[in-house]
């Protein structure tokens, strides 16, 4: 139940902040939060993350929903029934079903946080794509701290 509660809450966390960008931002381009350091900034990414495969939205829509149908169909078997792992699952379900609204919608994703430092840009990226990889990391730290069920299902020591 955490699972999808967590993940309902990061799809409307989502797609709230989306519209109020798609709203607000078209007018002005974009606005600087902290000088020098962080902006919002509409894009509309029609690639993945970085902006990789440019172009491949019906390709990226088969992969969100090849990934979706592998985590609910599987995570039984490479996720332990604890806490973290079950946080973990619910944000990278809802950061993925976040995009794939988007990517069906409207073609693209849109992607408006915007961190800076002179000339380096970091990608800009948007609450899914943070809920992906806070997912990702919380389940990698889980499993590099040996929490992970052993295969034959014993004890462990």
């Amino acid at each position: 139940m955490l699972t999808l509660c967590l993940s309902f809450a990061v799809v409307v966390l989502d797609q709230a902040t989306k519209h109020l960008i798609r709203s607000f931002l078209p007018r002005v381009g974009a606005v600087s939060v902290i000088p020098g350091l962080f902006d919002l900034r509409y894009v509309r990414n029609t690639g993945a993350a970085w902006g990789i495969f440019e172009g491949f939205n019906q390709w990226l829509v088969l992969l969100s929903v090849a990934m979706l149908v592998f985590i609910l169909g599987w995570r039984r078997h490479f996720l332990p029934d604890a806490l973290v792992p079950r946080i973990a699952a619910g944000l990278m379900i809802g950061g993925i079903a976040g995009n794939l609204v988007d990517r069906v919608r409207l073609n693209y994703v849109v992607d408006f946080l915007d961190f800076y430092w002179r000339t380096h840009h970091f990608p800009t990226f948007n609450v899914a794509d943070s809920a992906i990889c806070t997912g990702v990391g919380l389940y990698l730290l889980f499993q590099l701290r040996g929490n992970s069920p052993k295969p034959d299902g014993a004890a462990r020591p």
